[in-house]
């Protein structure tokens, strides 16, 4: 910002006086930002894919609820963010007769009055690996908890993120969250941001158009890298924002589709194939670490930490 001065201003004290209380002036008028948004290294959240893309493989083939590979899924992503000194929970529910969980990470610090969350679902579906649905929006997620570890990021509201069950069988763990909140403590969450789906390999950039303020952080973002985006849709309601939603709280989050098919307007705009689904793997067997497009993944991994520095300084 260029600054003007009335007058010629002659004697080196008076301008190292007026400097000083220019610079003063500019300080109590507008605070330092907390911290630019780090950028998210991609090869490290592929790492993460890859690794539940093993635990799946050594579990029957999936990471579905109430099955070993969720259990272990769980386990890994646990481990890296005890180590990361973060403060973790495990909360566990039932459903359809088998047990499930959630994890929940505290990062220490912060007003414990105004909580910014992110979360995306752990579990796959009982047919496949489920890493697109929803390894993708998890890896990412844990990568950005574990680089605010990394930076010692210390932002003026408290960050939580989750990592949720049974999502597929129809939200049952972000609801059983939810419903287990108190009034009071309802009131404390500013923002949920949820991550489900955000490296399809045909890839649509689609922003949930739920709180103004939330879609506006993460539009800004892509308007900054000089990606289109669109009004989510597909997902509406069909994801683990929908349980904070429907108790008041303001909700957003990114998507990169699904089954749906991609128009050839949204092929001209953000390449890829008209005519084809978003996710040819959705909900089946080839939903593998070959199903991950890495343009999106790092777009969007990168939009995720965007949104959790800006919304929680």
């Amino acid at each position: 910002m260029k600054l003007s001065v009335p007058g010629r201003v002659t004697g080196a004290a008076v301008i190292a006086v007026a400097a000083l209380l220019t610079t003063s002036a500019i300080a109590d008028a507008a605070p330092a930002r907390v911290a630019a948004a780090p950028d998210i290294p991609v090869a490290n959240v592929k790492a993460h894919l890859t690794q539940l893309q093993s635990i799946a493989t050594a579990n029957g083939g999936n990471r579905a609820h109430g099955r070993t590979g969720y259990k272990a899924s769980l386990d890994y992503v646990k481990a890296k963010l005890d180590a990361a000194g973060f403060t973790t929970t495990i909360q566990q529910f039932t459903a359809s007769s088998r047990v499930g969980y959630n994890l929940i990470a505290d990062w220490p610090g912060g007003d414990a009055n105004q909580v910014v969350m992110a979360g995306s679902h752990l579990d796959s579906v009982t047919s496949g690996a489920g890493i697109n649905d929803n390894g993708s929006g998890s890896a990412a997620l844990l990568e950005a908890a574990l680089t605010v570890s990394r930076t010692q990021y210390q932002p003026t509201k408290h960050l939580r993120f989750a990592w949720w069950g049974a999502e597929e069988l129809g939200m049952i763990g972000s609801r059983n969250y939810v419903n287990g909140l108190t009034t009071a403590n309802r009131a404390k969450i500013s923002g949920y941001l949820n991550f489900d789906m955000i490296g399809s390999p045909n890839p649509g950039y689609f922003v949930y158009d739920d709180d103004p303020t939330i879609e506006k952080t993460l539009k800004d973002f892509y308007a900054g890298i000089g990606v289109a985006t669109e009004i989510e849709t597909e997902g509406d309601g069909r994801s683990d924002h929908a349980p904070f939603k429907s108790a008041g709280i303001p909700v957003g989050g990114v998507f990169t589709g699904a089954s749906s098919t991609k128009s050839a307007a949204q092929a001209a705009k953000w390449g890829g194939t008209a005519g084809q689904s978003f996710d040819r793997c959705y909900h089946s067997s080839c939903d593998t670490t070959a199903n991950i497009n890495d343009t999106a993944l790092n777009r969007n991994s990168d939009a995720l930490a965007y949104a959790v520095w800006e919304l929680s300084e």
